[in-house]
């Protein structure tokens, strides 16, 4: 009887604990996301209305305030590298990189504000609140990698019919700049569109056709895209019709398409395996061994 609870003790006190961490990530993971809807993306709001009164209005000078003491002391492969991933991102809520860097110090404001409240209700050591501080300094990274993620994305949904809508448009007789503005006339609203606004507007103003969608190339900084563009300006150089080269990216990246859908469809049982083991496995093994060690415990 002995050696039997020893192994059920063996057995569910690690799975407690593996339980507990479980519970603890989980409320974290929670508070970081509730910290990004209730704080930084009303703060990124903000900033975007200069006239904004009350509560975004002093968030937008306090980040304005911050950023211009930032100036003074950032550092240029810093400002290079925000400045390159703000521009990815379509530069949100336009920032410059030293009001990215007070955001970066808000947020390590916050967190050790968070951490040391922690430490004392919870009787934790005082270096963890140095952690969730880092974490909250890191949190802007995040955000603004996740703001070039869903950008790409939606820049890559959109591509397929702006490409064939442009591809029309030149069999039809219209020239590029004609095609450009049909694209933008009756394309699908989305960050893809206003690029090629951008674009269609530089050329009206006597920019190159390279040049415009070169720069084009540095905003988006997209394979899909860098690879249609490149084919563009090599038919330009050489003289080759428009309208077949326009046919045969379109056929190949709708074929570069179902191949990705086909990659993510495979990888989908893969990624199921983490929720599986670390959650549905242990509730089902309390489920079916806590009234067992219940009964041993009791009798």
């Amino acid at each position: 009887m002995e050696k039997i609870l020893g192994s059920l003790y063996s057995v569910l006190i690690p799975l407690a604990f593996l339980i507990s961490a479980m519970a603890v990530a989980a409320a974290v993971w929670f508070f970081v996301y509730w910290l990004h809807r209730s704080y930084l993306q009303k703060l990124s709001e903000g900033v975007s209305n200069e006239s904004l009164g009350g509560m975004r209005g002093a968030s937008n000078m306090l980040i304005r305030r911050l950023g211009v003491i930032n100036r003074r002391f950032m550092w240029p492969g810093y400002e290079h590298r925000i400045r390159r991933q703000l521009v990815r991102a379509g530069e949100p809520a336009d920032y410059y990189p030293e009001e990215f860097m007070a955001l970066q110090e808000i947020g390590l404001a916050v967190g050790l504000c968070f951490g040391l409240f922690a430490a004392n209700a919870f009787d934790f050591n005082v270096l963890w609140s140095l952690l969730v501080g880092l974490v909250g300094l890191w949190y802007p990274r995040i955000w603004l990698s996740d703001q070039v993620k869903k950008r790409h994305l939606k820049i890559s949904r959109a591509l397929p019919y702006d490409l064939d809508l442009l591809t029309l448009s030149v069999e039809a007789g219209l020239d590029f700049t004609g095609a450009l503005a049909k694209v933008v006339e009756k394309g699908r609203a989305g960050p893809l569109r206003d690029e090629f606004n951008l674009v269609l507007k530089q050329l009206k103003m006597g920019k190159g056709r390279e040049e415009s969608l070169k720069t084009m190339v540095y905003r988006i900084d997209l394979p899909a895209v860098t690879q249609f563009i490149s084919a563009l300006i090599q038919a330009d150089r050489m003289g080759t019709s428009l309208g077949k080269v326009l046919r045969i990216q379109s056929v190949q990246l709708r074929i570069d398409r179902t191949q990705r859908a086909e990659k993510l469809a495979g990888e989908a049982p893969v990624k199921m395996l983490f929720p599986l083991i670390a959650c549905i496995f242990p509730t089902v093994f309390i489920v079916l061994f806590s009234p067992i060690a219940y009964a041993f415990l009791a009798g």
